[in-house]
């Protein structure tokens, strides 16, 4: 996990952010009612494909969505074969479409917050490349991440550059017709002020938010979550939230629910289970309460 930022440097920054982002940051506008497609991140099995990738792949993976009746399926870009190829991505395509299932998105690991220079390029560069990958698979969306300043980078610095990053590759996301969504997820946005103030300033309307409701670790983390609701263009679940000074406590789904529907949002929320119980037993009851929504 990334590390997250000196809570009181960020409350610095946070004034500023907060000023902007009440007057500047637009919600987006969606007609109709609020719409909650159900997801599986394929991260949810991560020790599967990592430990026993004989019992589960990308192909079995959309199958086991399909059983569980599911609307998509989040295919994790760690654990593609490092040989997938145009031809393999096409297929996985193919193979969803006659499962019935909609590449509901895909996920990238990265570090934006490093200054201009070849760190930074290369995380760029991998973007890019799941940016082309994603139009392939016909995955209207990809999770990027912030990511945290590297030693020796101020928070004002990684912002700045995280800010540069995304506009670079928001840009050929906009030709692709791919939205990313930088998830709260610590670090240079361990809280909403900062990455609201991101969002606004790349002005990009192929950005938007991934919001993983368990990432915010804040003395009310259900209040962050509807500050950002409004600007999320994809939904993580997780069954655990872990407030401020508190232990995890289990996720409470119906406050989850209103704060999504009040938020008019319209879209994938996928399920990405991290807890210690095992994934195969608990993932089906866990979709039971998320389609409940």
């Amino acid at each position: 996990m990334l590390a997250a930022m000196n809570r009181r440097h960020f409350l610095n920054l946070a004034v500023p952010f907060a000023a902007t982002t009440a007057l500047a940051v637009e919600p987006w506008k969606r007609a109709g009612e609020p719409r909650l497609l159900t997801s599986l991140a394929a991260y949810s099995f991560r020790d599967t494909f990592q430990k026993e990738p004989e019992k589960l792949d990308m192909f079995k993976f959309i199958d086991y969505c399909a059983d569980q009746g599911l609307a998509g399926a989040e295919v994790t870009s760690y654990y593609f074969p490092k040989d997938a190829d145009d031809a393999y991505f096409l297929k996985l395509k193919h193979h969803a479409f006659l499962r019935g299932v909609a590449i509901s998105g895909t996920a990238v690991g990265n570090n934006f917050a490093h200054p201009k220079g070849e760190a930074r390029d290369k995380e760029i560069a991998s973007v890019r490349q799941w940016i082309d990958r994603a139009a392939l698979m016909g995955a209207p969306h990809i999770r990027v991440f912030a990511g945290s300043p590297p030693k020796g980078t101020s928070n004002e610095e990684a912002i700045a550059s995280c800010i540069e990053a995304l506009d670079e590759c928001a840009e050929l996301a906009a030709r692709r017709g791919i939205f990313l969504g930088v998830e709260n997820h610590g670090g240079i946005v361990a809280e909403p002020e900062a990455l609201l103030h991101i969002i606004q300033s790349v002005k990009n309307p192929w950005l938007g938010i991934n919001l993983d409701t368990g990432n915010f670790h804040t003395d009310d983390p259900y209040a962050a979550l509807a500050q950002c609701a409004p600007y999320a263009v994809n939904v993580q679940v997780k069954v655990e939230i872990s407030p401020k000074g508190k232990g995890a406590e289990a996720t409470d789904f119906t406050k989850l629910g209103k704060i999504l529907r009040d938020a008019n949002y319209q879209g994938y929320v996928a399920l990405e289970y991290e807890s210690k119980p095992d994934p195969w037993t608990v993932i089906p009851d866990f979709l039971t309460k998320l389609k409940a929504l």
